[in-house]
């Protein structure tokens, strides 16, 4: 018996460690400032595709069902030769157990997202050092902040590695003269999230993320989802312990920007057994006020 059982941890594990790679859409918008040469454009639009799903992050080779869901959208509004600048929207969904729907790991726009891009040029991650022209390392920091987040949802604290390659990506764009790494006066920073995320202060959080994934949300596909709720409510009730910390915390504040479409819709179904839903409401009312009317008070 304690063979059969410790074979069957080895596949879980097997299993997890397998889903970390990336299966990423890219689109590129240049309407913002015209011009007919939509070409550059497309040409981009296909390295950055290219190299999002050709690279091998984590040194594992997956068939495409086992891959992470991602998209990186980019909206280009100036341009001055090899030069471009504009915002990064970067998403990615986690596939809910023996169920069809995917829950939002994350969703963020960064507006701080300037680069050089020479048309059909050869884009090669060097996780040693800066590329010199921010559009490789931009776009690595935010695969492995994918990864780390998927990992942390199906193993406690399991994205830490991949927060890790993020941060050191992070320290080599440090001082390179191109926004979105600072770590004073940038709030919502690249430097400053993955900073947060590997803060052991977060560490409920990150466990929080584990346990509403894996035991909570995986739990839900159940006719009675009387556990899997009570399950959700107990591990976000945990992050009480936040109350003071969290206005300006980025990597808090997007949790619940991710997830309150989602928490709204778990308890918006009945069924809630003996949760004590206001004790929720009002903790959701404190941490995400501008969802207080369209969300926490449409709880019964």
């Amino acid at each position: 018996m304690k063979k059969i059982i410790s074979l069957f941890l080895l596949l879980f594990l097997y299993n997890i460690s397998l889903s970390q790679e990336i299966l990423a859409t890219v689109q590129v918008n240049s309407q913002l400032i015209g011009g007919s040469n939509l070409q550059a454009y497309k040409a981009l639009e296909k390295s950055l595709r290219d190299f999002i799903n050709n690279t091998s992050w984590t040194g594992k080779k997956l068939q495409n069902f086992e891959k992470i869901k991602s998209n990186f959208a980019l909206v280009i509004n100036e341009r001055d030769g090899n030069r471009f600048k504009g915002n990064i929207v970067v998403q990615a969904v986690r596939p809910v157990f023996n169920t069809t729907y995917e829950s939002p790991l994350i969703n963020l726009q960064d507006t701080k997202f300037a680069f050089e891009y020479i048309e059909n040029e050869n884009l090669i991650f060097n996780e040693r050092q800066f590329s010199g022209k921010n559009l490789i390392d931009v776009i690595s920091f935010y695969v492995y902040l994918i990864l780390g987040y998927d990992a942390d949802s199906f193993q406690s604290m399991g994205g830490s590695q991949w927060f890790s390659k993020a941060q050191q990506i992070a320290q080599n764009s440090q001082n390179r003269n191109y926004e979105g790494w600072g770590q004073i006066n940038e709030p919502r920073s690249r430097a400053i999230l993955i900073g947060e995320i590997l803060n052991p202060n977060m560490s409920q959080l990150r466990s929080t993320i584990y346990t509403y994934h894996r035991s909570g949300l995986d739990n839900l596909y159940n006719q009675d989802q009387t556990s899997g709720k009570k399950v959700i409510f107990n591990t976000l009730m945990q992050l009480k312990m936040y109350e003071n910390s969290f206005q300006q915390n980025y990597f808090f504040n997007l949790f619940m920007d991710n997830k309150s479409d989602e928490i709204f819709n778990v308890f918006n179904s009945g069924n809630n057994g003996g949760i004590i839903l206001n004790d929720l409401k009002q903790l959701m009312i404190m941490f995400s006020p501008k969802n207080t009317d369209t969300k926490w008070n449409k709880w019964k």
